[in-house]
C-alpha cells in the first residue's frame, strides 16, 4: 500500500479547476479528495533537463499545487534534442526562467518556486523541508548521492531515474522501511568508468519515457494509490522495448538507512565520488594543456606535431582536426603505435577525455604530450566557426 507524503488537505477547487481536472474527478481513485491532495502537494524538482522537462510539465498538467525546480543551467541547443519544456527561441536563457513559462502556459493554477542555484551539501536539506517529495532527475553521482543522504535525513521520499543512451532505470527511494540509493549502489564508480550523456549520447525520447514514470510514481504517492516502485528497480531497454523489474532489499548494513546508520550529516560528495573539485596549479601540471590557439599557430608555422584524436568513431564523422582517431578506451592497449619521441596534442570533445588520455601516455612513459583545453569544442568556438559543434 502507497503511503502518502502530501499534507491533509482543505483546499478547495474553482469552477475553472473542476473542468480542468474532470477526466480525475471522475474517477474513483481520484475524484475531488484526490485532487485536492495534489493541488496541496509539494514537489521539489531537481534539474530542468531531460528528465525534468516531462517531469514537471505532466506534474503541472496533473494539477500539483506547487512545484519547485532546482537548476542553474542556460538553455543550449543540444538540449532540445530532449528537453522538450525548452523552445528554440529560449536558447540561451536560464532554464528556470525558460521552464516557469512553459509551466505557466500550460496550468495558470501551479505554482513554480525557482531555485536558481546548484544543488549542494549547504542547501539541500533547507530545500527539501519545503517539500513533500523529491524527484531526482539529475546525470551525475555526485548529486544522485546527495539527493539520497538528503531526503533520507529529512524523510523525503526520492523518486529516482536515470538514463543512458537506450536505456534507463527508476525506483523511489527513501520511503519507511524501503532501502535508499546506497543500499542499490555502495559505492560510486570509478570517475570516468560511466561516460555522460554528453560523452556518451542519449535517445532524445529516452529521457520522456522515464520522466513519464517518475511523475506517475509522484502522483501514486501524492493520492496514496497504487503500489510504489519502492524496493523494486524498474530497467527500461528503449532498443528492445523490454521493461524488467529487480527487487530491491533495505541493506540492513547501509551506512546512510540501515540499523547502525554510520552517516548522520551531508558530505563532501565530489570527493565521496573520487571528482576533483576546482584545479590548483599543482594539480593542473599534473596534466599540461594547450590552447586551441596555440595549436592553431603552431600547426600554421608546420611545427611538428602529432594531433591524437581520443573520440570514438562516430564523433570522428560529425566534425575532425585530421589528428589520428584512437578511442579513449583502446589508449592503454594501442599506446605503442605513438612515437614517444614526437610531441603529442591529445583531443576530445571538451578536454575531459582527453585530459585522462594524458594521463594515461604519461604514466606510459609519454613525456612530450599535452591536453587541448576545451576540445574540438572551443577550436570551434574560437578558431574555425564554420565547424559544426554537438
Amino acid at each position: 500500500m502507497a503511503t502518502t507524503t502530501a499534507q491533509p488537505n482543505t483546499t478547495t477547487l474553482s469552477n475553472d479547476e473542476i473542468l480542468r481536472y474532470s477526466r480525475h474527478l471522475i474517477m474513483p481513485e481520484v475524484g475531488m479528495e484526490g485532487q485536492q491532495k495534489l493541488k496541496a502537494a509539494r514537489v521539489l524538482c531537481i534539474g530542468a533537463g531531460g528528465l525534468g522537462s516531462p517531469l514537471a510539465l505532466y506534474l503541472a498538467a496533473a494539477g500539483v499545487g506547487t512545484l519547485g525546480m532546482v537548476d542553474f543551467d542556460v538553455v543550449d541547443f543540444t538540449n532540445l534534442q530532449r528537453q522538450i519544456i525548452h523552445a528554440t527561441e529560449n536558447v540561451g536563457r536560464p532554464k528556470l526562467e525558460s521552464a516557469a513559462e512553459r509551466i505557466r502556459s500550460i496550468n495558470p493554477f501551479v505554482h513554480v518556486q525557482p531555485f536558481e542555484t546548484r544543488l549542494t551539501s549547504q542547501n539541500a536539506l533547507a530545500l527539501f523541508e519545503q517539500f513533500d517529495i523529491v524527484a531526482d532527475g539529475t546525470d551525475n553521482f555526485p548529486t544522485r548521492y546527495l539527493v539520497n543522504d538528503a531526503c533520507v535525513l529529512s524523510g523525503k521520499p526520492n523518486v529516482y531515474a536515470s538514463i543512458f543512451r537506450f536505456e534507463g532505470q527508476a525506483s523511489v527511494f527513501a520511503l519507511e522501511d524501503g532501502p535508499c540509493y546506497r543500499c542499490l549502489y555502495p559505492e560510486p564508480p570509478p570517475p570516468g568508468l560511466v561516460p555522460s550523456c554528453a560523452e556518451g549520447g542519449v535517445l532524445g525520447i529516452l529521457p520522456g519515457l522515464l520522466g513519464i514514470i517518475q511523475a506517475t510514481e509522484v502522483i501514486k504517492l501524492i493520492l496514496g494509490k497504487g503500489e510504489p516502485l519502492a524496493g523494486r528497480l524498474l530497467l527500461v531497454d528503449a532498443l528492445g522495448m523490454k521493461f524488467r523489474e529487480l527487487k530491491l532489499r533495505k541493506n540492513p548494513d547501509c551506512p546512510m538507512c540501515g540499523a547502525h546508520r554510520t552517516i548522520h550529516q551531508l558530505i563532501d560528495y565530489n570527493q565521496f565520488c573520487g571528482i576533483r573539485g576546482e584545479e590548483t596549479p599543482a594539480t593542473a601540471a599534473a596534466v599540461p594543456e594547450i590552447t586551441v590557439e596555440e595549436l592553431k599557430r603552431r600547426l600554421d608555422r608546420g611545427d611538428d606535431l602529432f594531433v591524437l584524436d581520443v573520440r570514438e568513431p562516430h564523433e570522428y564523422q560529425i566534425c575532425n582536426l585530421g589528428g589520428y582517431l584512437m578511442p579513449l578506451g583502446d589508449v592503454p592497449r594501442r599506446a605503442h603505435e605513438l612515437d614517444s619521441s614526437r610531441e603529442i596534442v591529445v583531443h576530445c570533445r571538451s578536454g575531459v577525455r582527453s585530459a585522462k588520455a594524458v594521463e594515461l601516455l604519461r604514466q606510459a612513459g609519454f613525456r612530450k604530450v599535452q591536453n587541448l583545453a576545451g576540445g574540438i569544442l572551443a577550436w570551434a568556438d574560437r578558431v574555425d566557426r564554420s565547424m559544426p559543434k554537438y
